[in-house]
């Protein structure tokens, strides 16, 4: 568990690996906001700022020396000059003379520079130049250089208050389209269990989170697929123990009182090795037992990497001439030579005609076998026939059960050969079945997908 101070160090190192997509999105409007306030108020001190220059830059070329002899002249002869346009109001001094235009109003004496003063209620800036005894002030109305600063400062205002309503509303959307299905995602991420289904995630709205979904969803298939293998070996081991345990007590009873009978009997050499005999009789069927529940238990696990490219004809051609080898004196032929392709398990397929052929050679003492393999447009159809003595029609459907011998079948067995069959046909999403043979004995026809696992 974490202390306290790694969790603040976490905090103060990586802080946005704590934050939620909502919180990031409130942070962004936050810093949006702050930077367009920071911009309007920027905005608005350099309006004013802009207005004023402009009203001191007409007054200093409106202000001159000049003007003092024309006001002092003006004054002299009594003949006022002209009104100044837009209000202006000019002042000269010299000594203790004064004379203003208009004369009603007088600027008020300052230092030489721009300020601000009110006269008769109306506020005016003054330019007021001075040099020696002589000044001289020009003053213009505040009034439409305020009412311009006012009109662009109520336009800062509302594109400012624009802009921030649309972060907010952006925001807004924002969470509605991207954080809520996340969230939702989430809450369903937290909803499952073992037994929840893939297509219980469902989230639309953005790509990004209908991506995540979809990958949780595909995670959510490739684990329930495992749960499902891991359920089925479990099974398999489950089932493999319970039938060996039932088929395996019987031949291990007996080989038991045959040894008990081999230690505590004194018998002669003959009846010795008719013990004996039964004993390595029953070992060997244990082991063939042993053997068929494992290859039952392998093909329970099958998967679809398990399946590649096939030729049925040459596996064919290839157990023809390995079952020969096994057993002198069998003819075995393949009707067709023309190459099938097909996707499969090759062991798979090999193990049944290898049982197919075992069966009709120990069960069925058939001396001919015909391999045949035809290919259609529903898939592929592998036929056995041999000469034997067959399997009666009422049994032929029951044969394929595990641990079912017919009553043509020698006791040597384990009952499981067929079983092995009729599974690789399934796991081939394909049947098997028995009929009477062209030969005279039976035809084992398997008919597969040939595409591989459905």
């Amino acid at each position: 568990m974490k202390s306290p101070q790694d969790l603040v160090l976490r905090i103060l190192v990586h802080p946005l690996r704590l934050l939620s997509l909502r919180s990031i999105v409130i942070l962004s409007q936050l810093g949006v906001i702050i930077l367009v306030l920071t911009l309007g108020v920027w905005v608005w001190v350099g309006v004013t700022d802009d207005q004023y220059d402009q009203l001191d830059r007409r007054l200093d070329s409106l202000s001159s020396f000049g003007d003092v002899n024309t006001l002092l002249r003006s004054a002299q002869d009594g003949i006022g000059p002209e009104p100044t346009e837009g209000g202006l109001v000019r002042t000269a001094r010299i000594g203790d003379a004064t004379v203003s235009i208009p004369a009603d109003i007088v600027l008020p004496e300052m230092p030489s520079g721009y300020a601000d003063a009110t006269i008769d209620g109306v506020e005016y800036r003054i330019r007021t130049i001075t040099t020696g005894t002589a000044s001289i002030a020009l003053g213009a109305p505040l009034a439409d250089t305020q009412a311009r600063i006012d009109s662009l400062h109520w336009r800062v205002f509302w594109i400012c208050f624009g802009v921030i309503l649309g972060t907010l509303l952006v925001g807004w959307v924002i969470a509605l389209i991207m954080v809520n299905p996340f969230r939702l995602l989430a809450q369903q991420a937290r909803a499952i269990n073992a037994q929840s289904n893939p297509d219980e995630v469902q989230v639309r709205g953005v790509w990004e989170a209908v991506e995540i979904s979809e990958a949780v969803e595909g995670m959510l298939a490739r684990i329930g697929d495992e749960q499902q293998r891991t359920r089925a070996a479990l099974e398999s081991a489950r089932d493999f123990a319970a039938v060996a345990s039932h088929e395996l007590r019987t031949p291990l009873t007996a080989m038991r009182t045959n040894l008990e009978v081999l230690l505590t009997l004194d018998m002669g050499v003959e009846q010795r090795k008719e013990v004996i005999s039964d004993v390595m009789r029953t070992q060997t069927r244990i082991e063939a037992t042993l053997t068929a529940l494992e290859r039952l238990a392998q093909g329970e696990l099958t998967t679809v990497d398990d399946f590649v490219p096939v030729d049925v004809a040459e596996l064919l051609d290839r157990a023809a001439h390995d079952a020969m080898h096994n057993y002198p004196g069998l003819d075995v032929s393949l009707a067709s030579s023309t190459t099938v392709l097909m996707l499969g398990m090759p062991a798979g397929l090999r193990l049944v005609i290898d049982n197919a052929i075992a069966n009709a050679v120990k069960h069925g003492a058939a001396t001919q076998v015909r391999l045949s393999v035809v290919s259609s447009s529903a898939g592929v159809e592998i036929a056995v026939d041999d000469n034997g003595s067959g399997v009666p029609e009422e049994e032929r459907a029951e044969v394929f059960e595990r641990f079912h011998r017919g009553t043509t079948a020698s006791r040597s067995g384990s009952g499981l050969g067929l079983a092995l069959v009729a599974q690789q046909a399934e796991i081939h999403g394909g049947t098997a079945a028995l009929e009477v043979s062209p030969m005279g004995g039976t035809r084992l026809i398997l008919r597969l997908q040939g595409s591989g696992p459905q």
